[in-house]
């Protein structure tokens, strides 16, 4: 039905409509490639390979060795809905293929310039087609073996409105290798070839088992550090790896899930797996696990979200049951479990905190007695004066006043800190005040371009699958002006040679995890120095001093002063609260004394 022509509703044309479409199904290449790989991977393909330039923008070309097709079904597969994978209706409530809704092809094609090379086992001549902008140009017959090329160059070329939000190049290849180290994961039968620029990144055979493939992936340190899962619960099977609560990070990478080997994101499945862990996980730590659940596809809805990140469970708490009581099986039947659940009980960092050489010192000495209220503190030994608090020179602070008048009064439960600083009260996060004055610091030795390196004695090596390699490499030279130095050594491994003198001897690896999975995301055009803001504040957070750790005397007192001296800011790098305070009138008020 057509639109009268002075109607205000007008029906888009068909090249409109698809572009629409384009935007819901492809985001970025990586939306291609996962497309692209499904199709693959629905045909039954073993091998499987992916060639990449400039991260996608200028070419994604993905051939396989599966069914393929013949002539008629190429010519209709770039055509809105139309699909192999469902006959009728009642079809969508079962679905057990990676692609149904037909979208794909077209979405892509209308966006690119589009090439397709296709033969099927029942054909000896093949079928090529080409399109630009979703319209067909070309087709002819081919001479090959069985299976389907597919190269789409110069994504949203047509669309200068998509194109302009797209990320750097090794952005963008970092999330084609993360897609394509999905399906890996999942298809262990499956060889895997990527290749960017020409360069191979990896090779994946065929494994025999899913914990071959994560060797292949993650490596050997990966299958020390995690659990296996093996559970059958109320028409589902959960399998897997969790991470021991031991081994926990600040960081979320990896957290897979796979339901019917579809990657996918789910709020039921994320709560019962934190509820799992409950005191198991020590506080600030993140659980990590590849976990893959098997269920009756009736019993699941994967309708629900264009590119199909999301399913929606018939009974979703039969799964978050079943998925708790996975993990908390594995946390008990592991022989360390109880161990282990000590471990996670007790502070996190039992070591004195950053500057410890010089804590050290000063705790061989003899003590300063406890202040109290009605008597000043001793004197601190006079090697102490130089800094109990990090490990750097002795520089004058910036300061608008001189320093307040600091009073230590002591530390609550191995967490807030009890300070007098002029007349007022202060209770005070001894984490966060610490994080926001090494902030501060490594700031302001930004701006003077005296940032002092630490160089390790042992450096520390780092083994990171093919996505987190790339984000690093883009990194590399920012890491470098904050005297963070990482070199590669090795097809997979990098090795931390230096890091700032001022984080003292802050643990490394999650150090450079954390920085990887906060900038993967985040990415400015402005200043260096805007860009580094949260590389300092990470920083900062990760070597600052834990909530739950006894903190010495000396320790306390040095803390609460460096916090006066950065003239009393409220809130940390990454905006938690600081401190509370109770002025001396406050306190005459809620005390009835007189003024």
């Amino acid at each position: 039905m057509h639109a009268p022509p002075h109607s205000k509703i007008q029906v888009l044309p068909e090249e409109v409509s698809c572009r629409i479409a384009a935007g819901e199904v492809v985001e970025r290449p990586a939306s291609v490639v996962k497309e692209l790989l499904e199709n693959s991977l629905d045909a039954h393909s073993t091998l499987i390979t992916i060639e990449i330039e400039e991260g996608g923008r200028r070419l994604i070309r993905i051939t396989d060795n599966g069914e393929g097709m013949n002539r008629p079904d190429a010519q209709l597969s770039c055509q809105r809905f139309a699909t192999s994978k469902l006959r009728h209706e009642d079809d969508l409530h079962h679905i057990q293929t990676l692609g149904f809704r037909g979208e794909a092809l077209p979405s892509i094609a209308s966006i690119s310039r589009f090439r397709l090379k296709t033969i099927s086992s029942e054909s000896s001549l093949g079928t090529e087609t080409s399109t630009m902008g979703g319209v067909t140009w070309d087709l002819q017959d081919f001479a090959g073996t069985r299976g389907t090329e597919i190269e789409v160059r110069d994504v949203f070329f047509n669309t200068p409105g998509r194109l302009k939000f797209l990320k750097s190049v090794p952005t963008e290849f970092s999330k084609i290798c993360y897609v394509v180290q999905q399906a890996a994961l999942v298809h262990p039968a499956v060889h895997f070839r990527l290749f960017h620029q020409g360069n191979k990144i990896f090779d994946y055979p065929t494994a025999k088992t899913t914990q071959d493939r994560l060797l292949q992936i993650y490596g050997p340190p990966f299958l020390e550090r995690y659990l296996p899962i093996a559970h059958q619960s109320q028409g589902f099977q959960v399998t897997g790896f969790t991470v021991s609560p031991h081994f926990a990070r600040n960081t979320r990478s990896p957290q897979e899930l796979f339901v019917n080997r579809r990657a996918i994101k789910n709020s039921t499945v994320a709560h019962a797996i934190q509820e799992a862990y409950g005191s198991f996980l020590p506080k600030g730590r993140q659980p990590q696990y590849i976990l893959f659940l098997t269920l009756d596809p009736d019993s699941l809805d994967i309708n629900v979200h264009p590119t199909k990140r999301e399913v929606r469970f018939s009974r979703p708490e039969i799964i978050h049951s079943g998925v708790r009581q996975a993990i908390k099986n594995v946390f008990f039947a592991a022989p360390s479990a109880t161990n282990q659940q000590n471990n996670c009980t007790e502070p996190i960092t039992k070591e004195p905190f950053k500057g410890s050489q010089l804590i050290q010192t000063v705790l061989s000495d003899e003590l300063p007695e406890p202040p109290t209220l009605d008597r000043p503190q001793k004197p601190l030994p006079t090697r102490a004066s130089l800094s109990l608090f990090v490990q750097e020179p002795s520089t004058p602070y910036r300061l608008a006043k001189p320093p307040a008048t600091v009073l230590s009064l002591g530390q609550i439960h191995h967490t807030f800190l009890l300070g007098q600083i002029d007349k007022d009260l202060y209770i005070i996060d001894q984490h966060t005040a610490h994080e926001r004055v090494l902030f501060e610091r490594l700031l302001r030795n930004w701006a003077d371009r005296e940032i002092p390196q630490q160089g390790l004695l042992i450096p520390e090596t780092l083994e990171l699958p093919p996505h987190q390699q790339t984000q690093l490499e883009e990194w590399v030279p920012t890491f470098a002006q904050v005297g963070l130095e990482i070199e590669r050594f090795g097809q997979s491994t990098y090795v931390v040679r230096s890091v700032p003198a001022l984080l003292g001897s802050v643990s490394i690896g999650p150090l450079v995890m954390e920085l990887l999975e906060e900038l993967t995301e985040w990415r400015s055009q402005d200043s260096l120095e805007r860009t580094l803001r949260p590389i300092f504040a990470t920083m900062a957070c990760q070597s600052a001093v834990q909530a739950g750790r006894s903190m010495a005397p000396p320790e306390i007192q040095t803390l609460l002063q460096d916090w006066a001296n950065e003239q009393y800011p409220l809130t940390c790098p990454h905006g938690r609260r600081i401190a509370i305070r109770h002025s001396f009138e406050e306190l005459q008020t809620l005390f009835a004394r007189p003024t």
